[in-house]
């Protein structure tokens, strides 16, 4: 157990790999998360054209303004390898890595979440609770995606976790391995927690804005009366043996009001935003 669990402080999860301050989800990025106390390191994944898995958040290649994310082109899952790892991030020196590659970087002390990001295709499903039929579908959608990821985790060391905001995604992880998984909300915390309970979640990854009993709730988004019946979040899925990591974090103060909230952990931009 860490010092902070053990002081009953929230868990350090390096959002990207502390996005703030290192070219996120690079090979740099997670080196120096390890190095400055992360519990955990968050990472996005997605394929190549190839079916390669690698480490990155957007689908673009050439998102995010004049600059772009990195100085290639393209739909990261219509490029092929060489050129999706041979891409700049962040005009930094660092390029797009694979997923294998990451997993070397962290010591074995350092937990993984690895953020399902997209199998390769536009049409999905986030943010929903899936009838029956839907769920078959977009599970088979995901899984051969999520069967190479695994493929990339296996005989690792490190405690590892699955997040996504699809259903589907979760699904399959749970039907191909026995790993925890956790679903992430932006939009509705009653079906955020309906995806916990039906896969068995370990954890649930709410907004910022969605913990009550902060400056940050946001009542017109997640104050609805079918959202738990107005009950917190965090109540309601500590009653079910359940973590809630919470992102993206960014200021010390929004770290000190979610630890008060009772928050198990935050999804961190910054390595300096929990108190010693």
């Amino acid at each position: 157990m860490d010092d902070r669990a053990a002081a009953g402080d929230p868990t350090l999860i390096a959002h990207r790999g502390f996005a703030g301050e290192n070219p996120e989800n690079t090979v740099a990025a997670v080196e120096r998360a390890a190095d400055r106390r992360a519990d955990w390191i968050e990472v996005d994944v997605m394929p190549t054209a190839d079916g390669d898995v690698v480490v990155v958040h957007d689908a673009e290649l050439s998102g995010r303004g004049e600059r772009g994310l990195t100085d290639a082109t393209g739909v990261v899952w219509e490029t092929d390898t060489a050129a999706v790892t041979g891409a700049e991030v962040l005009d930094s020196g660092e390029t797009v890595p694979l997923l294998a590659e990451v997993l070397d970087a962290v010591p074995p002390a350092v937990g993984v979440n690895v953020e399902l990001k997209n199998p390769g295709r536009w049409d999905l499903r986030p943010d929903e609770k899936l009838a029956a039929d839907a769920l078959a579908d977009r599970t088979a959608v995901w899984r051969p995606f999520v069967d190479r990821v695994l493929d990339a985790t296996e005989g690792r060391d490190n405690d590892l976790l699955f997040s996504s905001f699809c259903e589907g995604a979760l699904a399959a992880v749970r039907e191909l391995s026995s790993l925890p998984v956790a679903p992430l909300v932006s939009r509705s915390v009653a079906a955020g927690l309906a995806i916990a309970r039906e896969h068995e979640a370990a954890a649930i990854h709410p907004p910022l804005d969605a913990i009550r009993g902060t400056p940050f709730f946001d009542a017109e988004r997640f104050g609805a009366p079918d959202d738990v019946g107005g009950e917190s979040i965090v109540a309601a899925a500590h009653d079910e043996g359940r973590a809630v990591n919470v992102w993206t974090v960014e200021t010390w103060h929004q770290a000190d009001r979610l630890a008060a909230a009772g928050v198990d952990g935050v999804i961190a931009d910054y390595s300096t935003l929990l108190r010693d």
